[in-house]
């Protein structure tokens, strides 16, 4: 005889099947997807590579354009290039922008790395396009917001975009249709611990 826990465990997973099978038959709309990954935690970046991989794995072709990032090389850097050269991989090559300390520099190197990723949205070949920490761009003024909503609603139909970055203001989150929040709890940087390779970079 099975014991009341099951009994109920039983119902409440019916109940949960029946809630996730009716949002899979409502979802009815095929098209690519905008997500903004923000927040001050630590994952958002890596969180984008992720979904690289994933539509890697399916033979898609994917770009991936790096602002701010790119000074010092990273893991995923070396795997793509190594691997999937096919990728269509772009990085601003100035570092931080506390590093360079030279807002007309970074601002050119941003509006070079944006004609890039511009490009890369009219592109009907690729499946997904990640921008990575674009939101700094916007909330400097390195480039023009309205420029860049415009060319984000104006991609190809089953193009998705993943935008990382702390911030990014109200017009960004209205145009994506999936915003994830990386909360800050903790962080070993704070407990002294370096930055690990293979792990933060």
């Amino acid at each position: 005889m099975k014991n009341k826990g099951h009994t109920t465990h039983k119902a409440k997973m019916e109940k949960l099947k029946k809630n996730v099978d009716a949002s899979i038959s409502a979802a009815t709309i095929d098209k690519g997807v905008g997500i903004l990954l923000t927040g001050n935690g630590k994952g958002k970046s890596s969180s984008a590579f992720g979904m690289v991989m994933r539509a890697l794995g399916y033979g898609y072709k994917v770009a991936v354009i790096q602002f701010l990032k790119g000074a010092q090389s990273s893991g995923e850097e070396k795997f793509i290039q190594d691997n999937f050269p096919e990728v269509l991989f772009h990085q601003m090559k100035t570092g931080y922008t506390w590093d360079t300390q030279d807002r007309d520099k970074d601002k050119a190197a941003a509006i070079s790395s944006w004609k890039v990723a511009k490009k890369a949205l009219a592109d009907k070949s690729l499946h997904l396009v990640v921008l990575d920490e674009l939101t700094y761009m916007l909330s400097f003024k390195y480039l023009d917001e309205s420029e860049v909503i415009q060319a984000l609603n104006n991609r190809p139909k089953n193009q998705s975009v993943v935008i990382t970055g702390r911030g990014g203001g109200k017009k960004l989150k209205n145009w994506a249709d999936t915003v994830s929040e990386v909360r800050d709890i903790k962080h070993a940087f704070n407990s002294q611990i370096m930055a690990r390779k293979g792990v933060d970079y």
